[in-house]
């Protein structure tokens, strides 16, 4: 079974934001001339294989969320609603390509072979990142925002340098990923980026996933002009795709960076979707947003668009969505039960691995802490 997937120009949101779609929210394929040079052949397991993949992230999502109101975790930062953008990125990329996340990137993590515990452990504090970078080809996830941008603009640069890139050797030619959120593109970092990514010829894909909110802040509120033309000042040509359609944003993703691995420079990709839920379990999104916006991007679901359209083409039956949904039940218990077994880590620890080499100020403030810990011990507290 082999889909012929077209794209299309949306321009319900704004005339002079053109969006690539290639499946309506009903499920339907969506065909246009105009972006056919992005269509890319899937076939039925494909799909299915889309499917499956947003339907267990979102599950570790929902857990995630789950454990850290139970007092399990510190803080999550859920992904419900931006799957599609993730998955479809995600599948694009070839092993050898590095991503640098965010901190909600756990659609791409599900992609690079992160395992979820090792999420959850990085959000309950047993661990400084937790998975080897080089092993998963996907750094750890940063915090301050914007500053990864630089870390894949720099790492591409190293990569121009050495050669790894328009060799035409499919296992060698690569590329890096700099995630990031519409918020995000207002830090200097972002703009710093581009300008070195679009100088240097280096082989970046900057991913912006506009879900609309940096925070509380709508996108009304923080910039002026649509997103996916921030690099064209640059050099740094955009494209904007309904980042709900995981078909779009496969298809989008892989196209572009084969021409980035082919040596045509940067480029970036705006995927237009929306968070379903808090910025972070820290934050009350009612405060700033009405329930009737929320409500009005159900029926957008990235999900259920891809269900719908496995029915229309019968290419799943319900057995098939009947055993995901318990493949989906089996990772949550084991994920669950893996997070409340995470012994404490030790309080010496956090001094470990902050340099390379031993360093004196950090091993002299590992054993003064110590020392106080020890403190108590002595006088019965502990």
């Amino acid at each position: 079974m082999t889909s012929n997937l077209a794209g299309n120009t949306n321009t319900a949101q704004d005339s002079d934001r053109p969006m690539i779609q290639m499946l309506s929210p009903e499920g339907k394929r969506v065909r246009s001339g105009e972006y056919d040079s992005y269509a890319a052949d899937l076939t039925g397991e494909d799909m299915r294989e889309f499917y499956r993949d947003m339907v267990l992230i979102r599950r570790v999502d929902a857990e995630g969320n789950a454990l850290q109101r139970q007092g399990q975790l510190g803080l999550w930062a859920p992904l419900k609603g931006q799957e599609a953008a993730q998955i479809g990125l995600g599948r694009a990329l070839r092993k050898q390509d590095f991503v640098f996340p965010t901190y909600r990137e756990h659609g791409l993590a599900w992609c690079r072979g992160v395992e979820p515990e090792t999420l959850l452990g990085m959000f309950r504090g047993q661990h400084h990142g937790g998975w080897d970078p080089q092993e998963n080809r996907f750094h750890t996830y940063t915090i301050v925002i914007g500053s990864q941008v630089l870390h894949a603009t720099g790492y591409a640069m190293g990569v121009k340098f050495d050669g790894d890139v328009a060799t035409g050797d499919l296992d060698r030619d690569t590329i890096s990923v700099a995630c990031m959120g519409d918020g995000a593109t207002s830090q200097g970092d972002v703009s710093e980026g581009l300008n070195f990514a679009a100088v240097f010829h280096a082989p970046v894909l900057f991913f912006i996933q506009n879900n609309q909110f940096a925070i509380s802040e709508p996108n009304s509120a923080q910039m002026a002009a649509p997103l996916f033309k921030r690099g064209t000042g640059f050099g740094v040509p955009g494209v904007r795709v309904d980042g709900n359609d995981v078909l779009a944003m496969y298809s989008v993703a892989k196209a572009s960076a084969d021409s980035i691995r082919a040596g045509l420079g940067p480029m970036l990709i705006e995927a237009f979707t929306y968070r379903m839920g808090a910025h972070t379990t820290a934050d009350d999104p009612t405060k700033y947003r009405s329930d009737a916006l929320t409500e009005s991007w159900l029926e957008k679901d990235p999900i259920d668009r891809v269900r719908r359209f496995l029915h229309h083409e019968d290419y799943a039956d319900q057995k098939f969505f009947d055993e995901i949904d318990e493949e989906a039940d089996a990772l949550a218990a084991r994920i669950r039960a893996a997070c409340m077994a995470m012994e404490p880590p030790a309080p010496s620890e956090m001094f470990d691995s902050v340099f390379v080499e031993k360093h004196p100020l950090i091993e002299a403030e590992q054993r003064e802490y110590l020392e106080y810990l020890d403190s108590f011990a002595e006088e019965g507290a502990l």
